[in-house]
């Protein structure tokens, strides 16, 4: 074997279940068995490499600028990269480049802009076992939001496959088999569209879960025996991270620990059967509770909006406090205008933040994070006059972060479009450093520099056609004509003979040569340098980037929801701890909205735990039966999230459970028809609505 071909087969054998892309000069290449399968799953040309004296590897191969499209299509089919690359300057390496694997890249690992949907989350998560009780947590590393909660009992089978259902993960770590895990077992086989890595035991072992969590949280995070399922699904996950992304993953500076109490719970199919986020048969965004309500301007907002649908409150002063932003949103149309208009230059600052965090950042994300960051102060002015909770806390949470945008303004080029690529220059503003002013000058002006110098050479030889030339090969020359040879200098260097000239060089010319071409390279590399050093001064405020992007967020959503309930007509409800549900004239907030050419008939709901305990709701098919219930919970569950509604007057006494069965549908895949589904479901909700009452009356 070569010495590269011995390189990449040792670094293989770490990674053997990864598709390796291997980094030679210009492209990543792919090789055996690896380059095989991508050549058919990307329709690239399968060629081949000599790799020794006894075989000729299969290859194929990719532009190493063009990676993350390449990628992209493999990582959505449920493949894992890994990502070797050259770890040393070919220029200054003796013998062989050394190369590492620097990031792994899986579904749930993804930070490219180009391989994530700018208006949700890309979960990765992870599930630990106890003897009673399931841990779960799930991270978005793009964004860098981690949560986790624990379920006890003998339906935590249940509440897991519910929770998988509400973050929907693209990446899922077990630490023993799906068939362990009953209920929610079955949904992550049948139904969760994520990568499974199973048997993770190791990643899970208590002990090196505890001291991961513990050195990474500090004092916000006690582990013990009441939180080890926790503990060891946040220890897994972060190791996790940590090993396929190489870097430390410091940024993942929150944990937000919830109880299953904290939010409605809604179980797989109530959310399918309501279409919250995506419709039952097109999987659209289209036609969706998600649909009425996204009027945000931000994707960080958007990603909010989408969090809060899939999981409503269930505390009366929290969900009143957003109500009371909302309320005064609506009835400022200037305050919300014009907000509104500074949110539309507003960029993802959660995850450009991370981009920055794994050094993936360039000059543009740079000039992106700096012009978001431009319009902090103008928010703040903005909120200055308002009076409710909420928006009073979004301003207190909102930091001008003055210090880093002036860094930003000063240190990076924008009067023009940066380079992509961090090492090609041109990305340092002009004053910034007086080195870099200096080369930047020598560059600029070499063309006047050489001009001069040709000149010189002209008036001391008296050859009126001296020209200085330059090429790759020789690098800058004198070209003189063969009838002007007799008045070459002696200190003259013949360097090639043309056939209609001589071309020379000179060791000024060299001299000058050299400051030139090494100003150029010299530029480059201190460009790269300082840049870097931007970088890793920013990274030591990422937590108050955070910290701003979410105040930004939580001021997206609330104007969204604002603007919603002004252009619906929504009214604010009336949310307490009563047994009540009353609604006067309610709409359903998705149908009303293609009912664009008739007038849809609104209609009452009285609900309570005395006489109007059950309604019993008959007619025939298209009579709307569906529609007045799905109406009901989506009232319900909008005036949770902190939502006006659509309806004269509204009175929701907080709901824990929402439980759906509507509509005809099938599972033929798994076996079971129209009316088994009808049953199965049904039977399920009066099982867990009778085990409900039951725990109550206990």
């Amino acid at each position: 074997m070569t010495p590269m071909m011995v390189q990449y087969l040792e670094i293989k054998e770490q990674y053997s279940d990864y598709l390796l892309f291997y980094r030679l000069g210009d492209f990543y290449e792919l090789f055996f068995d690896d380059a095989v399968k991508v050549s058919k799953l990307l329709e690239l040309t399968l060629t081949g490499r000599d790799c020794g004296e006894a075989e000729r590897a299969p290859m194929c191969g990719v532009p190493y600028h063009a990676v993350e499209v390449y990628v992209g299509r493999l990582v959505t089919q449920g493949y894992k990269i890994a990502i070797c690359e050259q770890v040393e300057d070919p220029a200054l390496a003796k013998g062989l480049v050394k190369r590492e694997v620097i990031r792994i890249i899986t579904p749930g690992t993804l930070i490219e802009d180009s391989l994530l949907t700018e208006g949700k989350n890309n979960y990765l998560a992870a599930v630990s076992e106890g003897e009673t009780s399931v841990g779960i947590s799930f991270c978005d590393i793009s964004t860098g939001q981690l949560s986790a909660t624990m379920f006890t009992g003998e339906n935590r089978f249940d509440r897991l496959a519910s929770e998988l259902a509400t973050y929907e993960p693209s990446e899922i770590l077990l630490q023993s088999e799906p068939a362990n895990l009953g209920s929610a077992g079955e949904y992550i086989c049948q139904k969760l569209h994520a990568l499974i890595s199973m048997n993770q035991k190791q990643l899970f072992a208590h002990e090196a879960c505890e001291v991961v969590v513990r050195r990474h949280f500090a004092s916000d995070f006690q582990p013990d025996e009441s939180n080890a399922v926790i503990t060891d699904a946040v220890g897994a996950l972060l190791s996790y991270i940590s090993d396929t992304q190489k870097t430390d993953a410091t940024y993942i500076s929150g944990l937000n620990i919830y109880t299953e109490s904290q939010y409605l719970d809604m179980d797989v199919n109530t959310r399918r059967n309501l279409e919250l986020c995506e419709t039952l048969r097109t999987k659209e965004k289209k036609g969706t509770l998600l649909w009425v309500l996204d009027k945000t301007r931000t994707s960080m907002g958007a990603r909010l909006m989408r969090k809060n649908i899939e999981q409503p409150l269930v505390n009366s002063y929290y969900i009143n406090r957003r109500l009371d932003a909302v309320a005064e949103l609506a009835g400022n149309f200037m305050l919300r205008e014009e907000t509104s208009l500074l949110l539309k230059s507003v960029h993802d600052l959660e995850r450009l933040t991370t981009k920055l965090v794994y050094g993936s950042a360039n000059a543009r994300d740079l000039l992106a994070i700096g012009n978001t960051i431009e319009v902090f102060p103008q928010l703040i002015a903005q909120l200055s006059d308002t009076k409710c909770e909420e928006l009073c806390e979004i301003r207190s949470e909102l930091d001008p972060l003055d210090d880093i945008c002036s860094l930003i303004k000063r240190a990076i080029k924008s009067d023009e479009t940066p380079p992509i690529t961090i090492r090609e220059g041109g990305i340092i503003a002009d004053g910034y450093s007086e080195e870099i002013d200096h080369l930047r000058s020598v560059v600029k002006n070499s063309q006047d520099i050489i001009k001069q110098l040709e000149e010189r050479e002209r008036e001391a030889t008296g050859i009126k056609n001296l020209k200085i030339g330059y090429n790759r090969v020789f690098g800058y020359y004198i070209d003189i004509t063969r009838s002007q040879l007799a008045l070459v200098p002696e200190h003259y260097i013949r360097r090639q003979t043309l056939s209609g000239s001589e071309r020379f060089i000179t060791q000024e010319l060299k001299n000058t040569e050299s400051t030139i071409l090494g100003a150029a390279d010299k530029l480059n590399v201190l460009e790269y340098e300082l840049f870097r050093s931007i970088c890793d001064k920013l990274n030591e405020n990422v937590s108050r980037i955070q910290k701003s992007a979410a105040a930004v967020a939580k001021l997206d959503f609330c104007i969204a929801l604002a603007e919603t309930a002004v252009q619906n007509n929504y009214i604010r409800p009336e949310v307490d701890y009563s047994d009540v549900i009353e609604i006067v004239d309610g709409r359903h907030p998705v149908v009303e909205r293609f009912v664009n050419d008739s007038y849809f008939v609104p209609n009452d709901t009285h609900l309570d735990l005395d006489k109007n305990r059950l309604m019993l709701i008959t007619g025939p098919n298209m009579a709307g039966k569906s529609t007045y219930m799905r109406q009901v919970a989506l009232i319900a569950l909008m005036a949770q999230i902190g939502s006006f509604v659509p309806a004269r007057e509204a009175r929701i006494g907080i709901c824990d459970k929402i439980f759906t069965r509507v509509g005809a549908s099938d599972d033929l895949a798994s076996g079971q028809s129209t009316f088994m589904l009808e049953m199965n479901e049904c039977a399920y909700i009066l099982k867990k609505c009778n085990k409900t009452f039951t725990d109550n009356l206990r």
